[in-house]
């Protein structure tokens, strides 16, 4: 169980979301993403949100994916992070902040905030798309970032390595990226393929896995550990019971994969 108490202010924290992911992809290529779950599985969770604009306004208020289990005799969810003084009980290993969310609460906390963004709502063209973004200290997003960029990850990465070449080994710091290339179009990555599908996710999500490892490496080889929190934010439907895309209320959309683990 991680105590975020003995982790918040010791620890850089690099949080993750794959855009789009859906579990039974993500659970199917375990054994081709050796960075991402090279050190245990996925854990099956349910997404606050059936977007990325709703699940992600819950994540930076600290309502990250909560475990899929109707057995009360199992061990306690413990949040990692939670706002003060709400008049819930609270766990001792949960952080808590007294801030309108976590990002800024970990600001307080002298953590440098950094968002590289991926997705439409992370491109600060129009006021919507710069709400989240604005949670950050720092943001960036450029078009070779987006969806429609088949080397996105790879851009994405290579501007989180820069931005760590420019962040001080003594500095807290608390890096959020948004992973686009796995939300649609994905089907590019299947030589041939002329439609998203859960074939073409998994490719997508092979590609993504192969570029975080230098992301981690880059980590580990910081000063400070750093404890890594990887989900998606809602998965997409294709085809199922007559559905498609997301932002509906479906098993394949609320079922999201979840990992965390120290780098």
């Amino acid at each position: 169980m991680t105590d975020m108490n003995q982790i918040v202010g010791d620890y850089d924290i690099l949080m993750i979301t794959l855009d789009t992911l859906r579990y039974d992809a993500a659970v199917l290529e375990e054994a081709n993403c050796p960075n991402l779950c090279g050190g245990g599985h996925w854990e099956k969770r349910h997404s606050p949100g059936s977007f990325t604009y709703a699940a992600h306004h819950a994540f930076f208020g600290g309502f990250l994916p909560t475990p899929v289990t109707t057995d009360k005799t199992g061990p306690e969810h413990v949040r990692l992070f939670h706002s003060k003084n709400t008049g819930k009980p609270t766990h001792p290993h949960t952080w808590l902040f007294d801030t309108p969310d976590m990002v800024s609460g970990l600001a307080g906390e002298s953590y440098k905030t950094v968002c590289i963004g991926g997705v439409i709502f992370f491109t600060k063209k129009v006021p919507l798309a710069r709400v989240l973004p604005g949670y950050f200290q720092k943001s960036y997003w450029r078009m070779s970032f987006g969806v429609t960029n088949p080397r996105s990850t790879e851009h994405q990465v290579d501007h989180a390595l820069k931005l760590l070449g420019e962040t001080g080994q003594e500095e807290r710091l608390f890096l959020f990226m948004n992973i686009s290339a796995i939300h649609g179009p994905n089907h590019y990555f299947v030589p041939g393929a002329k439609r998203d599908s859960v074939d073409t996710q998994r490719a997508a999500l092979r590609y993504v896995d192969g570029q975080l490892g230098r992301l981690f490496a880059a980590m580990r080889a910081r000063k400070r550990p750093a404890i890594c929190l990887v989900f998606s934010d809602h998965g997409t439907a294709y085809g199922e019971d007559g559905y498609e895309g997301h932002r509906l209320a479906h098993e394949v959309v609320w079922t999201v994969p979840y990992r965390e683990f120290v780098l």
